[in-house]
């Protein structure tokens, strides 16, 4: 799966939320100062030539609607970073953010609790 670029990243938000929108509904998210509407519908078309959206054409009119979840781009992301930065560890990942972020002790316990609580339910699966 290709890397979104900002634009289109802020782009694919606004139609992850929407589920569905004309590029004037994508506008109208958008922060100020709004970008033209020749601007978005260019990142749109972009976004569906490398297979991020699809439309339904209404005369010259076309509503546009993801085709990629935002959770299976999150898990694509988020993988192909794990595997560029910290060689796919998640032990460096969790050293480099608990280290570079300055965590609490009450976050660092939060994470082991979430951490320990999968343990628990791995082991019950395996059983």
């Amino acid at each position: 799966m290709k890397e979104l670029t900002k634009a289109e990243e802020q782009v694919m938000q606004i139609l992850w939320d929407l589920k569905k929108g004309f590029v004037n509904d994508i506008i109208n998210k958008l922060p100020e100062p709004k970008p033209a509407y020749n601007t978005i519908s260019t990142i749109v078309r972009i976004l569906e030539k490398k297979g991020f959206v699809d439309h339904t054409a209404y005369g010259k009119t076309h509503e546009y609607y993801p085709i990629v979840s935002k959770e299976g781009y999150t898990r694509e992301y988020f993988n192909g970073f794990l595997n560029r930065y910290f060689s796919n560890s998640f032990k460096q990942l969790v050293s480099f953010f608990s280290q570079e972020n300055k965590l609490t002790v009450k976050e660092m316990e939060e994470i082991m609790k979430i951490m320990n609580d999968q343990i628990q339910q791995q082991k019950i699966e395996k059983k």
